[in-house]
């Protein structure tokens, strides 16, 4: 029996660094993953680590796209990065294409996805990262659907032993 939803602990960043590369490895073409998680929880740095495990060239300039509020890096499977940290509402998320780049066969990542929910697929893997103590985090993930909890089954089964 599967459950479609986990949580890890994960003590410090290089641990942070290390699920997200393992995810990037898994993810497939429509992968969505919606990420949320107060200022410093770590969003970035998780994506940053997901982009190595996609093969993207040149990871250092995997940055939050708070300002830009999307970035395109191209890899194994191309990867949209996504911030709706400073949208004003949803309707700029759409304005930035969201509908084109979420259906593009690519590998979704959206910070702050709680704030463009309704504009997401059914389907994605819902992550949220918590702060604990000085260094370390608690990852919680959820799959909304038969495709992500494929994905989230098969990461699972990667994060044991840890």
């Amino acid at each position: 029996m599967t459950t479609d939803t986990i949580e890890v602990e994960l003590p410090d960043e290089a641990a942070t660094a290390r699920a997200g590369r393992l995810l990037g490895r898994m993810a497939m073409a429509g992968t969505v993953v919606a990420m949320m998680g107060p200022l410093g929880a770590g969003k970035t740095t998780f994506t940053r680590a997901m982009a190595e495990g996609l093969e993207v060239a040149d990871t250092g300039a995997v940055s939050s796209p708070t300002f830009t509020l999307l970035q395109h890096y191209p890899g194994r499977l191309t990867m949209h990065h996504s911030d709706a940290y400073r949208l004003k509402n949803p309707a700029e998320f759409d304005d930035l294409g969201a509908a084109e780049w979420l259906s593009a066969g690519g590998v979704c990542v959206v910070e702050w996805a709680d704030r463009v929910a309704h504009l997401l697929p059914d389907d994605l893997l819902a992550l949220a990262l918590e702060i604990a103590g000085p260094v370390g985090r608690v990852l919680r993930a959820r799959a909304t659907g038969p495709e992500h909890a494929a994905l989230l089954e098969r990461w699972r089964a990667g994060l044991v032993g840890w």
